[in-house]
């Protein structure tokens, strides 16, 4: 059995079916990918920092885009310098085109991204619209009913 079912768990929630796929994907994408590797940091309440090792790639052979609600990162290595010319006791840093996607979570937004001694940098941060932000609601009271006066006859 290669799937997880979340049905039990879900029969009183309304639309979290995407919830179920996304974790789903991220055991498959988990196994398949380790190249390569990553941090993420938290560095305030609602921002963070995403932080590849990109050793051997330069700015113009790295590609970020940001589609709906996935960040894909992709690396392709200029031209290797012919083997004749070169020749290695050891080859350890790995120079292999790459395809790294993160999910990302709502209202989440890429501020930029910098390349500096071989990581590659990017800042992410919560940017929740105003509207969208929870507020407080007044409760209003009602004015008081005033009496019915009853008159008297005499």
């Amino acid at each position: 059995m290669n799937a997880i079912d979340f049905s039990p768990l879900l029969r009183t929630a309304i639309g979290f079916d995407r919830f179920a796929r996304l974790l789903d994907g991220a055991r498959m994408q988990a196994d398949a990918q380790a190249y390569p590797p990553y941090n993420i940091e938290v560095t305030g309440d609602d921002s963070y920092v995403l932080t590849m090792a990109v050793a051997g790639f330069a700015p113009e052979d790295i590609e970020v885009v940001v589609r709906e609600d996935t960040l894909t990162i992709s690396g392709k290595a200029s031209q290797p310098q012919p083997e004749t010319e070169r020749r290695f006791l050891h080859r350890g840093i790995a120079g292999r085109a790459f395809e790294r996607r993160f999910v990302l979570a709502d209202h989440l937004v890429v501020q930029g991204a910098r390349l500096e001694n071989g990581l590659l940098h990017i800042a992410l941060k919560r940017e929740v619209p105003e509207a969208l932000k929870p507020r407080r609601i007044a409760i209003q009271t009602a004015a008081p009913a005033a009496r019915p006066v009853i008159e008297q006859a005499a």
